[in-house]
């Protein structure tokens, strides 16, 4: 500590502006460490509840009450409402398949769960990978620092340099230490969020499958008159080969 308020002492602006982005990153990569542990930590144990208690319901609205409950981060309610939404009338979404539709409402929902998932891990691998350069750097400037202010003084001797060149040298510990723990953060994020990816696209797999199609069914559009049974062969109000009078 003592090497360091030395070092910012006899370091210039550059030198400062740099222990101040490392002191950023590591206050950001800490507290996004503490705040996805807890996200992951909740989000998985209501995929390890939620899952097998939908299931374990009698029927669907059961179901729907047990994941409002349970589903705390928000991740396996969103698929449920995919698999039963009604697509709007007279849309490009409501002229596909049902089949069709029920992919595509799933995958959008899955996205937006695992984006809530992951958010985060691109800060940390930036950090990890950049802040041992950024203090490197510091490092390097502060002993090009020391050794111009020794030679305008014109004394150079092995004892005024080790001291400013030691100080340097932290900034090169402080880059190390700030990237640590994100980098072990973001492997160990990587490993929970892939894990918690499974069980989501499992589950979104099992409502594709055993949710009934028919509640994708759309709204036919205003004004059209539905088909009658016995009908479909029948082109402008005649049938086609029905027996002369």
């Amino acid at each position: 500590m003592q090497g360091l308020q030395q070092f910012w002492a006899g370091t210039d602006g550059v030198g400062q502006a740099v222990a101040l982005l490392l002191l950023a990153m590591s206050v950001a990569a800490w507290v996004l460490i503490l705040w996805k542990s807890w996200v992951l930590k909740r989000a998985s144990a209501d995929i390890a509840r939620a899952v097998p208690a939908f299931w374990d319901a009698a029927d669907l609205p059961a179901g729907r009450e047990r994941l409002l409950a349970m589903d705390r981060e928000g991740v396996l309610y969103p698929l449920l409402d995919a698999a039963t939404a009604q697509p709007l009338a007279q849309t490009l979404e409501a002229a596909g398949r049902v089949e069709s539709q029920l992919t595509r409402r799933l995958r959008d929902a899955l996205h937006r769960g695992l984006a809530h998932l992951q958010f985060g891990q691109v800060l940390l691998a930036s950090v990890g990978s950049t802040a041992p350069f950024v203090g490197l750097f510091g490092t390097v400037w502060g002993i090009y620092h020391a050794l111009a202010a020794m030679s305008a003084a014109g004394s150079i001797s092995l004892d005024k340099v080790s001291g400013p060149i030691g100080e340097a040298l932290i900034m090169t510990a402080a880059g190390i230490a700030v990237a640590v723990p994100a980098v072990l953060a973001y492997n160990v994020f990587g490993k929970w969020v892939a894990s918690c990816e499974a069980e989501l696209e499992g589950f979104a797999h099992d409502l594709r499958e055993i949710v009934p199609p028919t509640s994708l069914r759309s709204v036919p559009p205003e004004g059209a008159v539905p088909q009658r049974p016995g009908k479909a062969g029948s082109a402008g109000g005649s049938s086609v080969g029905a027996p002369e009078d």
